[in-house]
């Protein structure tokens, strides 16, 4: 398996693990504030970063080269960003909004990266 499925994969199933772990503390003191934040995790961490493991792992020569590796980094550093900024702004925190934007507008250039990678005529 290429690394940067390697790399999908295991950052994938972390925030699976925080996206559990928080599920877990909303129901457990009944304040779902932050299920935005939750919902962003398990969808762009978990199941976005899996998607895109399972894309590099049946395309392998699209796994090949910097670019997906960039796209990596930059895709995942985006959700680090945004989740926990999101979380804080669902639990009141207003000045998070302009890191919730950043975290934003990074995960969509993680994502134009794929696009980039997929439509590309190189592999």
């Amino acid at each position: 398996m290429p690394r940067v499925s390697q790399l999908f994969f295991k950052t994938a199933t972390v925030f699976f693990l925080i996206g559990i772990i928080l599920g877990l503390q909303m129901g457990m003191s009944g304040d779902h504030a932050a299920f935005p934040a939750h919902a962003h995790l398990n969808l762009l961490g978990w199941v976005t970063s899996a998607i895109f493991g399972i894309y590099y792992a049946l395309n392998p020569a699209r796994a090949e080269g910097r670019l997906p590796m960039i796209q990596f980094a930059i895709f995942t550093i985006g959700v680090i960003i945004m989740i926990p900024a999101l979380y804080f702004l669902n639990l009141g925190n207003t000045a998070m909004v302009p890191l919730v934007g950043i975290g934003s507008f990074i995960v969509l250039a993680g994502v134009a990266l794929f696009a980039a990678v997929v439509f590309s005529n190189e592999a």
